[in-house]
């Protein structure tokens, strides 16, 4: 329905919002669920979390539905699955995560965030794989995101459109995350264009502005959610130390290793978080 050649996202004379209003209604049809409760983007490391949550209802190709693209980066899925939870609320599952270096714009990157919103969704959980730049850190640890740090030099939001990101990944959330588990660091994420690693004087200048984890995601998608009036929380798995904290080459390999590795138990965190809210 939706392809790389013909995507409406990338029409400006037409509206993201009522692109993601036609998604949610899709994926009401094709999952029989007319709301969904809480969305969740898995990352790298992340995906496990999908069957832990509850009972999945349907899963979708996420190409079936307008607006989405297949994902380019492996280890990730390509799908959308509607889960019931054990309380009787539904989650929606994004697998399908267009980053921002494909350059496919703006609007696709977050229009999963927008599409969750139209479908009903009040909670945003955001996840990751990144680098670490606390040497404390180890590779296959969850950290929450407190805070963001956006060098793609862009936003998601058009026009003169203002919005106060003052508690952009909030505190409940994480509050409710630490009540889970107490041992949770947290952390400011630090947003770079990729597709390249950042180099070790990046990594350098994203500490002294304040950065804690570095990547390529989450920060447009979490503005984008703060605008729809949706709650966010975000967490990273550190795959790796970053560029000249690690002691050794980064690779793509290794930040997927890290998350086969970490997955059942991030996962199961996630499920755990996920039935407290």
């Amino acid at each position: 329905m939706s392809s790389e050649v013909t995507n409406p996202l990338d029409q400006p004379d037409l509206s993201p919002f009522d692109i993601a209003r036609e998604a949610a209604g899709q994926i009401a049809e094709k999952t029989g669920i007319d709301k969904h409760d809480i969305a969740l983007t898995l990352g790298s490391g992340w995906a496990k979390a999908a069957d832990l949550i509850g009972e999945t209802v349907a899963t979708i190709p996420a190409t079936e539905i307008v607006g989405f693209s297949a994902p380019a980066v492996v280890g990730h899925v390509g799908s959308l699955r509607s889960v019931r939870l054990p309380g009787g609320k539904h989650a929606l599952v994004i697998g399908a995560r267009t980053h921002y270096y494909e350059n496919h714009g703006v609007r696709r990157v977050v229009h999963s965030v927008r599409t969750a919103a139209a479908a009903g969704a009040s909670i945003m959980i955001l996840t990751n794989g990144a680098g670490g730049i606390r040497e404390t850190w180890s590779p296959g640890q969850p950290v929450l995101i407190s805070d963001h740090i956006n060098l793609t030099a862009n936003s998601p939001l058009e026009g003169a459109t203002f919005i106060d990101l003052t508690d952009l990944y909030s505190k409940r959330l994480r509050g409710i995350a630490r009540e889970v588990d107490a041992s949770l660091d947290e952390g400011v994420y630090v947003q770079f264009r990729g597709p390249h690693y950042e180099t070790p004087a990046e990594v350098q200048m994203a500490k002294t502005i304040g950065g804690h984890i570095v990547g390529m995601s989450t920060a447009l998608e979490a503005i984008a959610a703060r605008e729809a009036g949706m709650e966010v929380l975000g967490m990273s798995l550190i795959t790796n130390l970053a560029a000249g904290i690690s002691p050794t080459p980064l690779s793509h390999v290794e930040v997927i290793d890290a998350g086969r590795s970490a997955e059942p138990v991030i996962s199961a965190l996630l499920a755990r978080i996920v039935a407290a809210l």
